[in-house]
């Protein structure tokens, strides 16, 4: 057996394999119950003949020969060879009658996909080796074409798909603005109507394919071709276009979406704070919950109305800074006995603070101060009243009339003349201003000494140090402001709630908030978003992915390692660390001056 037939068999009982498991675990038949395409397509579909056409794809890129009939029986091979594990499984629930009992996910549901809604389940398992196969030769006809055509193709069946699975998302958008007739020829109950589905792939894959013919070059020479004033006005035009997108957000996504917005917003939050101690400084942190869970606290404690609270509770506004100093001392305080520690040990020290805020917020030796198990109740929303709320009110009122002509709006005052941030749409201008100013911030940090600092110890503490830089100081600074963001996104979220609990800030925030830093790119700002748009709005988006929220957690960070480690959108510094590494020759060095 050669060396290029072995890599044909082993790519497609991994493929198999990969299928199998599908099955097994139950996401197949979760996800058959989302359309892409209407009544034809669904996204259990998708997942299950794609991973034949992905073995096929590997297995014909792998070859070395050009004949593209050995391409094609290598491709058609891989292709067979994914269906197998899953085959036997069909064969195995004919003399395994019981089989539940030890697979529960192995049901009927399963059983009729697999074998295509055939009545024979032999012969649909055979029609399932044979469709398999074709699909394996569909992956060798993609690996054949052309880069220049390949790209568009691909990124316009992404999109596609997208706009498919998320039919339910853009129906609540459209739906206020397209009469009952216009959405049905779009949409089905899931998934885009055939058509709709067919014109919007054209469109793209003709609009991808101008961008990478020329459009970008175009594009590119237009922007250096700007005198220095007309870049500025430029910016200033592109900056109030998306400030204006940023206010009438809400008014397009509803409340189910502004509220998904929301939690997204959380965890930026959060996921800047945590970006500065491990993306820029090295340092893994594995306890940032506490501070999460120190800001929700004191934003309970100081203006709670319950028996917990004060006898004169504090506006939110004002205790707000006091929630982000709390936690700032609490990250210096945890930080004094860590300074020492590097790697796995600073990983597991700070899981343990973690774990002692955890196991504190529920004891009964605090119950008295902050509730216990029971926790903290009737805690106010945020809100604007007196003379500044009559002031915002002027300039809101006028600009909410014209908007709701458009079916649009920002916020606006109530009967009382107040702005409360109560329901998810007017939270969610809470969640965009405190994550534009740590994103502020957090650019103002990057670009500074400081950060420059805190990089040159990520890379190698012992050298940074050599050169007079005090590692101490930097190290503390780094987990004292890498707290506020947190503390600032607790603050928020007791205000949201109205009430805290202790299980609400398990260990597994810290794990969320640290996956996304690493899926979106290690120190890497614009990373930080996409990462908590990938592993928090997507799974909410998707009903069918709650479930497995946590096993698409560990397949995206394996993904991410394997194929693309610097992350979704990485830092230059670091796209060039991760490019460079083993190789002094190419290696940047971090400019630092102590």
């Amino acid at each position: 057996m050669n060396e290029e037939l072995r890599g044909t068999l082993k790519t497609g009982l991994v493929a198999g394999i990969v299928t199998l498991s599908l099955g097994m675990i139950g996401i197949l038949v979760s996800f058959n119950n989302r359309f892409i395409v209407t009544d034809l397509v669904t996204l259990a579909d998708l997942l299950l003949f794609g991973m034949a056409v992905l073995a096929g794809y590997l297995a014909a890129s792998s070859l070395k020969q050009n004949s593209i009939v050995s391409k094609l029986l290598h491709g058609g091979l891989a292709g067979v060879l994914a269906a197998v594990p899953t085959f036997l499984l069909i064969l195995l629930t004919l003399v395994w009658e019981d089989i539940r009992s030890s697979f529960i996910n192995v049901e009927p549901d399963l059983i009729a996909l697999v074998t295509l809604n055939n009545q024979s389940v032999v012969t649909g398992g055979i029609l399932l080796l044979v469709v398999f196969g074709v699909a394996g030769m569909a992956g060798v006809g993609y690996a054949l074409l052309p880069d220049r055509f390949r790209r568009p193709i691909s990124m316009s069946l992404a999109w596609t798909i997208g706009s498919g699975v998320m039919s339910d998302i853009l129906i609540g958008i459209l739906r206020p603005r397209l009469s009952q007739d216009a959405l049905r020829g779009l949409f089905g109950s899931t998934g885009l109507q055939p058509a709709p589905f067919v014109v919007l792939f054209v469109m793209l894959t003709a609009v991808f394919f101008w961008w990478q013919q020329g459009g970008q070059t175009r594009y590119q020479t237009l922007r250096q071709n700007l005198t220095p004033s007309q870049q500025k006005s430029s910016r200033r035009v592109s900056i109030s276009l998306l400030v204006i997108f940023l206010l009438i957000l809400p008014s397009l996504l509803g409340v189910y979406l502004s509220e998904i917005f929301n939690e997204v917003g959380r965890f930026v939050l959060m996921g800047l704070g945590l970006n500065i101690a491990i993306g820029l400084a090295g340092l893994l942190d594995l306890g940032y919950v506490t501070n999460f869970a120190v800001g929700a606290y004191i934003m309970a404690l100081l203006t709670s109305s319950s028996e917990f609270g004060l006898d004169n509770p504090w506006s939110f506004w004002l205790a707000v800074p006091i929630c982000v100093l709390a936690a700032m001392f609490t990250g210096f305080i945890l930080a004094l006995p860590v300074l020492k520690m590097r790697g796995d040990y600073l990983a597991i020290a700070t899981l343990g603070f973690g774990e002692i805020i955890r196991v504190l917020a529920r004891s009964d030796a605090l119950k008295p101060v902050i509730g216990g198990a029971q926790g903290i109740l009737q805690i106010p929303a945020a809100q604007i009243g007196g003379f500044l709320s009559q002031t915002l009110g002027y300039v809101l009122n006028p600009i909410n009339n014209f908007l709701q002509r458009f079916e649009l709006g920002i916020l606006a005052t109530n009967s009382n003349g107040e702005i409360v941030f109560g329901n998810p749409p007017q939270l969610y201008y809470l969640f965009i201003l405190a994550s534009l100013l740590m994103l502020f911030i957090s650019r103002r940090l990057n670009n500074s000494r400081t950060g420059r600092r805190w990089m040159a110890i990520r890379e190698d503490e012992d050298v940074a140090a050599a050169m007079g830089i005090n590692t101490t100081n930097a190290k503390v600074l780094a987990f004292t402001l890498s707290a506020a963001s947190g503390g600032l996104a607790g603050a928020i979220f007791a205000a949201k709630l109205g009430s805290i609990f202790p299980s609400s800030f398990e260990l597994l925030i810290s794990i969320n908030v640290l996956a996304l830093i690493i899926v979106g790119g290690l120190g890497s700002i614009p990373g930080v978003i996409v990462g908590a748009f990938a592993l928090v709005g997507i799974p909410q988006l998707l009903s069918e992915f709650a479930e497995f929220r946590l096993l698409l957690y560990g397949i995206a960070l394996i993904g991410m390692m394997l194929m693309r480690p610097e992350g979704l959108w990485p830092s230059e510094v670091h796209r060039r660390e991760i490019k460079s590494d083993g190789d002094d020759e190419t290696a940047v060095p971090v400019s630092v001056k102590p």
